[in-house]
């Protein structure tokens, strides 16, 4: 019976404090195409467990039974060519429901265990030559975990961000093109101490947050009393926190269905970009994943204009990381981003210094 049982993950809305980490990894969700999430910060902060209780968090998704690359049965640019090939000849496709996939990339991973390889067994025993997946076909319409990814080679955070960007793999081996979905959020996390990202690789992360460790006395004694309740009785842990799960979930996925109905006006289109030249920021991704926060959590909060204060909150996680132009620099702290935004918007620094707080807003209740 107990095997059986649902392996319990510690709960997301469990997860004391980090606000800032929790709702940009919840934009990511709503809106994958902002771009991932890069979060530095010291060990023990509470970063893998939160990036596996978003996992679990997020609703289960329909995907064509024994399809490696959890292809959708209505997206087409979520299937596989043989799903694709399948609904050309008219088949039937058989469906299941599974948990979004969690990948965890390992630093030693190589190319071929990331993109995928020839399948060395088929060659051998049936002599054809045959695809097999790597874990950017298992991560498709899922999530992509790489702990310390400041340390990961250079070459692979380049073919991982190329796949974030575009949402395909494309694989050329020995006489074998493949093409394949590859629609995932991209979560990188690190610690400082240990090395930067060259600042090319840091840009094509969406946002970039920073996570501190808890130095209130009370918080840290509230955050060690509930994981030991946890690690004590996961099942009634989790059961004292499942309205409030459900809750969220429901609350993700009708910003899901909102996002595409959320308007943004020219004004502040105009004024996000005032702020990206103000700072000197290269390209145009800076512009766009403002943008596309901005509308994220407004769908979260259930709204369908973009405000000053949704820019605000988000535009320092969307930016900052974008400024370090010399590999040696340190990554700002977000002073910049606020002193740029308080002057295109014509504020008081001073006076407006909390509009620039990424958090849920449940928590000031």
């Amino acid at each position: 019976m107990n095997s059986s049982k649902k392996r319990r993950v510690f709960p997301f809305t469990a997860v004391i404090g980090q606000e800032e980490m929790k709702l940009a990894l919840l934009l990511n969700v709503i809106d994958p195409r902002i771009g991932g999430v890069m979060i530095m910060g010291d060990r023990g902060t509470g970063k893998s467990t939160t990036i596996r209780a978003l996992a679990d968090l997020l609703p289960a998704i329909e995907v064509v039974k024994g399809d490696p690359y959890n292809s959708s049965p209505n997206d087409p640019d979520l299937q596989s060519q043989e799903v694709l090939d399948k609904l050309k000849d008219g088949d039937n496709l058989d469906l299941d429901r599974k948990q979004v996939p969690m990948i965890d990339l390992p630093l030693g991973a190589t190319e071929d265990r990331l993109c995928g390889t020839i399948d060395i067994e088929k060659a051998l025993s049936e002599g054809v030559k045959a695809f097999e997946p790597g874990l950017l076909a298992k991560a498709n319409r899922g999530l992509l975990y790489v702990d310390e990814v400041n340390l990961l080679d250079d070459h692979l955070v380049d073919v991982l961000l190329d796949s974030a960007a575009s949402g395909w793999n494309t694989v050329e081996r020995e006489g074998v093109s493949v093409r394949h979905p590859a629609r995932f959020v991209l979560i990188g996390s690190g610690n400082p101490e240990e090395g930067e990202l060259r600042p090319q690789l840091l840009d094509r992360f969406g946002m970039s947050v920073e996570v501190k460790t808890v130095r209130d006395a009370d918080l840290r004694v509230k955050v060690v009393d509930q994981r030991t309740s946890f690690d004590d009785d996961p099942e009634n842990f989790f059961n004292s926190v499942e309205n409030k799960q459900t809750e969220l979930q429901n609350k993700v996925i009708a910003a899901q269905d909102k996002l595409n109905s959320v308007y943004i006006d020219d004004d502040l289109r105009l004024n996000i970009s005032a702020i990206c030249g103000e700072l000197d920021v290269d390209g145009l991704r800076g512009d766009i994943v403002t943008n596309r926060s901005a509308k994220a959590i407004a769908a979260f909060e259930g709204r369908e204009e973009v405000s000053e204060d949704d820019i605000a909150r988000v535009i320092t996680c969307s930016l900052r990381h974008r400024l370090r132009k010399d590999p040696l620099e340190q990554v700002d702290s977000g002073e910049k981003v606020i002193k740029a935004f308080c002057k295109v918007f014509d504020m008081d620094e001073k006076e407006n210094i909390s509009k620039f707080q990424l958090s849920l807003n449940e928590e000031k209740d």
